[in-house]
């Protein structure tokens, strides 16, 4: 487990707006994304991250000029994802203030893409984000972890055991796993544990452990669990918790905050 534990909220962004929703359904509006981030930065968030859930579904890049506009807004780490294809769509969310880069579905329809992000830009900017559901019946002969990963913005669900898809990206060079439990999702009944915990088994880099936070309390648990950041959306969002209010109730529970 990570010494100092990072708070990082999610800007979820479909057609310009940030938007949320329960298992990735029903998707609700819930403000402007470069207002949300500059107030995260003030709250004392210790990154940004920044995932266009429709790029992919609809074949588009991200919004550039968004991203654009929330680098200059904010003086923390910026992670992007969604719609990322190639290293020349890297190289742009680089050069328009993005500090590290998702990557999920295009990188498990093309494995190799991992390899040649992290061969250009070094590991540090890869993050592999994992939407990872418990796999139905029919499903548990390919996955053995009982965890499958999906595409296109949780949509698609392959026949890929999140464990084994994990040690592979982890090999071909991705720096970072952001792991977002589909089950859990919106639903503020706290995160998959037993997913985190299976993630820090195989991981030799960073987890992030995404989906699920309802109240101050369910941090706490996803660090024990094995996680080095804890993400959250709707929580931020809606004005139930503060990002203060997380690293109180995890200084509280002798957790280590930046």
């Amino acid at each position: 487990m990570s010494l100092v534990c990072r708070v990082i909220p999610c800007l979820d962004v479909a057609d310009g707006r940030v938007v949320k929703g329960v298992n990735f359904q029903n998707l609700r509006d819930m403000g402007d994304p470069v207002e949300l981030a500059r107030l995260y930065f003030e709250q004392g968030a210790d990154e940004i991250t920044f995932l266009d859930v429709t790029a992919t579904v609809d074949g588009r890049a991200t919004t550039y000029d968004m991203v654009r506009r929330t680098a200059e807004q904010v003086f923390i780490p910026l992670t992007v994802g969604g719609g990322v294809r190639s290293t020349d769509d890297v190289a742009r969310l680089l050069s328009v203030g993005a500090d590290k880069i998702g990557v999920n579905s295009a990188a498990i329809a093309r494995p190799a893409l991992v390899d040649e992000i992290a061969d250009r830009f070094g590991a540090q900017v890869l993050v592999l984000s994992l939407d990872v559901k418990r796999a139905s019946a029919e499903l548990r002969e390919h996955c053995p972890s009982g965890f499958v990963v999906t595409t296109h913005g949780g949509r698609t669900e392959t026949a890929l055991d999140a464990l084994a898809w994990t040690r592979e990206a982890i090999e071909r060079g991705a720096g970072e796993l952001l792991v977002n439990s589909i089950d859990a999702d919106g639903t503020k009944d706290g995160f998959d544990l037993e997913l985190v915990g299976l993630m820090r088994e195989v991981s030799s880099v960073p987890v992030i452990a995404s989906g699920g936070a309802g109240s101050v309390d369910d941090f706490a648990p996803a660090m024990r669990a094995g996680a080095d950041a804890v993400l959250a959306a709707s929580v931020f969002h809606s004005g139930l918790l503060t990002v203060g209010d997380v690293k109180a109730a995890l200084v509280a529970d002798g957790i280590d905050v930046r």
